[in-house]
């Protein structure tokens, strides 16, 4: 996950660079500096905590935030606690480390990060091969969030899904493969807390019967949903790993279940997505 909080990083980071800007009550820009009464210095503060984060300290310590943050212990403290609080973070009672909700503070800037944009490329690679909509999402908490997607023409779920849509990770391809590719400490607490939800008769709404298809999922690489969450809507999904190795995100293809069989998904449309996916991996270890 270490690139996604670089690219959220990155994205708070310019932020911070732009020059500071009020807003008059005729909805006029003023440029102000650090000084000025309209300066919330509180929220400089809290933005300095999420940017503490990068590429090489994607988790640390209280005493390691307040540092490079130039807080006092207790100041990170309550910043820190205030985004678990609000699930920006999350901490496993040492160390803390972001989530994909940080996100949520920017989608609208996301593609301007770079990460959409390369990924769309290999999306629509899989779009214009199968003529199938291709996704590509993360975990955060019991939901997957999506991060980039190439529409199909047709639709294929009666939800409209875009960029920072969310959908239950339990019944999802991609949210499979991405449970699948948890730390086991992660994966049984999610077994234990989750709200297994039932969407249609198909949806797995136990932890031993999620459980064993994860363990399918990790072992075969894949993950393939029929109508688990949606009647009429099959998907598989593929991991998509860092230069290092950690699974950081998944890639699926979606289609109707009517147009579609398994064998056929499986053995037409799975080597084409698991190709889009490998090729990406290739491009992020040559950067």
């Amino acid at each position: 996950m270490r690139d996604l909080w670089e690219s959220v990083v990155t994205m708070v980071f310019r932020c911070s660079l732009c020059e500071p800007v009020a807003i008059t009550e005729h909805g006029e820009g003023v440029m102000i500096d650090q000084e000025a009464p309209e300066f919330v210095a509180s929220f400089a503060r809290g933005l300095s905590v999420i940017r503490s984060f990068d590429h090489d300290t994607p988790r640390q310590t209280l005493s390691e935030v307040a540092e490079r943050t130039g807080m006092a212990r207790a100041a990170a403290r309550r910043f820190l606690l205030t985004l678990c609080a609000l699930g920006y973070a999350r901490t496993d009672g040492k160390l803390f480390e972001l989530t994909p909700k940080v996100l949520d503070l920017g989608y609208s800037y996301l593609s301007s990060l770079g990460l959409s944009d390369m990924l769309l490329p290999y999306l629509r690679r899989v779009t214009d091969t199968l003529q199938e909509s291709s996704s590509a999402a993360v975990l955060d908490g019991e939901d997957i969030v999506y991060v980039a997607r190439s529409a199909a023409r047709h639709r294929v779920m009666a939800i409209s899904l875009a960029v920072g849509a969310r959908l239950p990770a339990h019944c999802s391809s991609m949210g499979q493969v991405l449970l699948a590719n948890l730390e086991p400490a992660e994966l049984g607490r999610f077994l234990k807390t989750a709200k297994l939800q039932r969407y249609t008769d198909a949806t797995l709404t136990t932890p031993e019967a999620l459980e064993r298809r994860l363990q399918d999922v990790r072992t075969r690489g894949w993950s393939m949903c029929d109508q688990e969450l949606e009647l009429g809507l099959r998907s598989v999904a593929v991991a998509v790993r860092d230069p290092k190795g950690a699974v950081a995100l998944a890639m699926n293809v979606s289609v109707q279940a009517t147009r579609v069989s398994t064998d056929v998904l499986l053995r037409d449309y799975l080597p084409v997505l698991q190709d889009a996916a490998t090729a990406f991996e290739d491009l992020r270890r040559l950067q």
